[in-house]
């Protein structure tokens, strides 16, 4: 299935992908990007834009910062969520602070789930 996307976002997501914060650089650098499964960087989907996604297994990695947990930023992202679902899309959630102290364990859970997602 293709995915929607907003082709007006096309220079937003080209600014994101040259200004990640220091956890999505950390991330993508020493585990996604050598990572076998392919993975995208801020790719859009319908309104929203994804951290990341790996098309093969329709997970999405979102790297959270503060704001997300706070009730305002829960709302959109259950919003958001629900609208990926919608695709089969399969959302995981770290905040920054798991990826920037806790790499090998973020790599991990990732991996696990891609694992269970393909072999289904």
């Amino acid at each position: 299935m293709r995915l929607p996307h907003n082709s007006n976002n096309l220079a937003y997501v080209r600014s994101l992908r040259k200004n990640m914060t220091d956890a999505e650089r950390k991330l993508w650098y020493e585990y996604l990007r050598p990572c076998p499964y392919k993975f995208t960087r801020q790719k859009s989907v319908g309104p929203y834009i994804l951290d990341f996604y790996c098309a093969s297994a329709q997970l999405a990695v979102e790297i959270d910062g503060s704001q997300h947990y706070e009730p305002q930023g829960q709302q959109q992202d259950a919003a958001r969520t629900a609208y990926l679902q919608t695709f089969g899309i399969f959302v995981l959630r770290f905040s920054n602070r798991d990826v920037l102290l806790n790499l090998e364990g973020v790599a991990a859970e990732i991996e696990r789930t891609i694992l269970m997602r393909i072999s289904k």
